[in-house]
Protein backbone atom coordinates (compact mmCIF):
# COMPACT_ATOMS: atom_id res chain seq x y z
CA UNK A 1 0.00 0.00 0.00
CA UNK A 2 1.24 3.46 -0.83
CA UNK A 3 0.02 6.50 1.06
CA UNK A 4 1.54 9.94 1.15
CA UNK A 5 1.98 10.27 4.93
CA UNK A 6 4.80 12.38 6.32
CA UNK A 7 7.72 10.05 7.02
CA UNK A 8 8.63 8.41 9.29
CA UNK A 9 5.33 6.66 9.85
CA UNK A 10 3.93 3.41 11.24
CA UNK A 11 1.57 1.15 9.29
CA UNK A 12 -0.72 -1.15 11.29
CA UNK A 13 -2.68 -3.91 9.58
CA UNK A 14 -5.24 -6.55 10.67
CA UNK A 15 -7.51 -4.07 12.44
CA UNK A 16 -11.25 -3.68 12.08
CA UNK A 17 -13.69 -1.02 13.15
CA UNK A 18 -15.39 -2.03 16.36
CA UNK A 19 -17.41 1.15 16.94
CA UNK A 20 -17.86 4.55 15.32
CA UNK A 21 -17.91 7.13 18.12
CA UNK A 22 -18.54 10.18 15.95
CA UNK A 23 -17.39 11.69 12.67
CA UNK A 24 -13.73 11.83 13.66
CA UNK A 25 -13.13 9.04 16.19
CA UNK A 26 -13.43 5.27 15.99
CA UNK A 27 -12.67 2.27 18.19
CA UNK A 28 -10.74 -0.45 16.40
CA UNK A 29 -9.85 -3.99 17.45
CA UNK A 30 -7.06 -6.21 16.24
CA UNK A 31 -8.44 -9.19 14.32
CA UNK A 32 -6.12 -11.68 16.04
CA UNK A 33 -5.19 -10.31 19.47
CA UNK A 34 -8.58 -8.56 20.05
CA UNK A 35 -6.68 -5.55 21.46
CA UNK A 36 -8.83 -2.40 21.27
CA UNK A 37 -7.88 1.26 20.91
CA UNK A 38 -9.36 4.59 19.94
CA UNK A 39 -8.19 6.31 16.76
CA UNK A 40 -8.67 10.04 16.25
CA UNK A 41 -8.60 10.95 12.56
CA UNK A 42 -5.77 13.26 11.50
CA UNK A 43 -6.21 16.76 10.17
CA UNK A 44 -9.95 17.18 10.58
CA UNK A 45 -12.71 17.98 13.01
CA UNK A 46 -16.31 16.86 12.75
CA UNK A 47 -19.14 18.36 14.81
CA UNK A 48 -19.93 16.74 18.16
CA UNK A 49 -22.86 14.35 18.57
CA UNK A 50 -23.66 15.30 22.18
CA UNK A 51 -23.51 18.26 24.50
CA UNK A 52 -20.09 18.53 26.10
CA UNK A 53 -17.27 20.99 26.73
CA UNK A 54 -16.14 20.96 23.09
CA UNK A 55 -19.69 21.52 21.85
CA UNK A 56 -19.84 24.72 23.92
CA UNK A 57 -16.52 25.87 22.40
CA UNK A 58 -17.72 25.03 18.87
CA UNK A 59 -20.98 26.89 19.49
CA UNK A 60 -19.06 30.03 20.50
CA UNK A 61 -16.55 29.80 17.62
CA UNK A 62 -19.11 29.14 14.90
CA UNK A 63 -22.02 31.25 16.24
CA UNK A 64 -24.25 28.28 15.40
CA UNK A 65 -26.63 26.81 18.03
CA UNK A 66 -25.62 23.56 19.71
CA UNK A 67 -28.76 21.78 18.44
CA UNK A 68 -27.82 22.52 14.82
CA UNK A 69 -24.21 21.48 15.42
CA UNK A 70 -25.45 18.21 16.95
CA UNK A 71 -27.54 17.55 13.84
CA UNK A 72 -24.41 18.10 11.74
CA UNK A 73 -22.50 15.77 14.06
CA UNK A 74 -25.09 13.05 13.52
CA UNK A 75 -24.89 13.56 9.74
CA UNK A 76 -21.12 13.11 9.96
CA UNK A 77 -21.51 10.00 12.13
CA UNK A 78 -24.04 8.49 9.69
CA UNK A 79 -21.72 9.22 6.78
CA UNK A 80 -18.88 7.32 8.47
CA UNK A 81 -21.23 4.43 9.26
CA UNK A 82 -22.31 4.31 5.61
CA UNK A 83 -18.75 4.06 4.23
CA UNK A 84 -17.04 2.25 7.13
CA UNK A 85 -19.52 0.31 9.30
CA UNK A 86 -18.40 -1.86 12.24
CA UNK A 87 -16.39 -4.93 11.15
CA UNK A 88 -14.82 -3.02 8.23
CA UNK A 89 -11.17 -4.01 7.89
CA UNK A 90 -8.85 -1.01 8.12
CA UNK A 91 -5.18 -0.15 7.97
CA UNK A 92 -3.95 2.62 10.25
CA UNK A 93 -1.09 4.91 9.24
CA UNK A 94 0.38 7.13 11.97
CA UNK A 95 3.07 9.75 11.58
CA UNK A 96 5.66 9.12 14.29
CA UNK A 97 6.16 12.85 14.95
CA UNK A 98 2.41 13.24 15.69
CA UNK A 99 1.42 9.95 17.25
CA UNK A 100 -0.99 10.99 20.04
CA UNK A 101 -3.35 13.89 20.63
CA UNK A 102 -3.80 15.90 23.82
CA UNK A 103 -6.19 13.24 25.22
CA UNK A 104 -3.65 10.47 24.51
CA UNK A 105 -5.65 8.99 21.64
CA UNK A 106 -3.65 7.59 18.75
CA UNK A 107 -3.94 9.76 15.65
CA UNK A 108 -4.23 8.10 12.29
CA UNK A 109 -5.12 8.00 8.65
CA UNK A 110 -7.75 5.27 8.34
CA UNK A 111 -7.36 3.36 5.08
CA UNK A 112 -10.40 1.38 3.94
CA UNK A 113 -10.21 -1.96 2.04
CA UNK A 114 -10.65 -0.05 -1.25
CA UNK A 115 -7.44 1.89 -0.49
CA UNK A 116 -9.37 5.12 0.06
CA UNK A 117 -8.60 7.20 3.13
CA UNK A 118 -11.58 7.77 5.44
CA UNK A 119 -10.12 11.13 6.54
CA UNK A 120 -10.22 12.35 2.94
CA UNK A 121 -13.74 11.04 2.30
CA UNK A 122 -15.04 13.08 5.24
CA UNK A 123 -13.38 16.26 3.97
CA UNK A 124 -14.26 15.79 0.30
CA UNK A 125 -17.91 15.16 1.13
CA UNK A 126 -18.22 18.09 3.54
CA UNK A 127 -18.82 16.16 6.77
CA UNK A 128 -15.71 17.47 8.57
CA UNK A 129 -13.49 20.53 8.35
CA UNK A 130 -9.72 20.65 8.08
CA UNK A 131 -7.99 21.77 11.26
CA UNK A 132 -4.45 22.26 12.52
CA UNK A 133 -5.60 21.10 15.97
CA UNK A 134 -4.92 17.48 14.93
CA UNK A 135 -1.92 18.31 12.78
CA UNK A 136 -0.74 16.01 10.03
CA UNK A 137 1.76 16.21 7.19
CA UNK A 138 -1.12 16.47 4.69
CA UNK A 139 -2.79 19.49 6.32
CA UNK A 140 -2.36 21.80 3.30
CA UNK A 141 -4.02 19.20 1.03
CA UNK A 142 -6.78 18.70 3.60
CA UNK A 143 -7.43 22.43 3.73
CA UNK A 144 -7.76 22.47 -0.07
CA UNK A 145 -10.21 19.52 0.06
CA UNK A 146 -12.21 21.35 2.73
CA UNK A 147 -12.37 24.52 0.63
CA UNK A 148 -13.52 22.58 -2.43
CA UNK A 149 -16.33 20.94 -0.41
CA UNK A 150 -17.38 24.41 0.82
CA UNK A 151 -17.47 25.84 -2.70
CA UNK A 152 -19.41 22.84 -4.04
CA UNK A 153 -21.80 22.98 -1.04
CA UNK A 154 -21.30 19.36 -0.10
CA UNK A 155 -22.49 17.72 3.09
CA UNK A 156 -22.92 20.20 5.93
CA UNK A 157 -21.96 23.04 3.59
CA UNK A 158 -25.34 22.63 1.88
CA UNK A 159 -26.81 24.37 4.94
CA UNK A 160 -24.04 26.67 6.24
CA UNK A 161 -20.98 28.40 4.79
CA UNK A 162 -18.76 27.27 7.65
CA UNK A 163 -19.00 25.39 10.91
Amino acid sequence: MQYNAKAPYTVETHWQIEEVLDGDSIIISHRFTKMRKEIRLYGLDAPEVKLNRKMKEDEEKSSLPAQLLMQFGLQSLHFVLSVAPPKTAVTIITEQANYYDYWNRQLGYVILPSGICLNELLLQNGFAKATHQYYCGRLAEYQAMNRKAQLKKRGIYKVVKRF
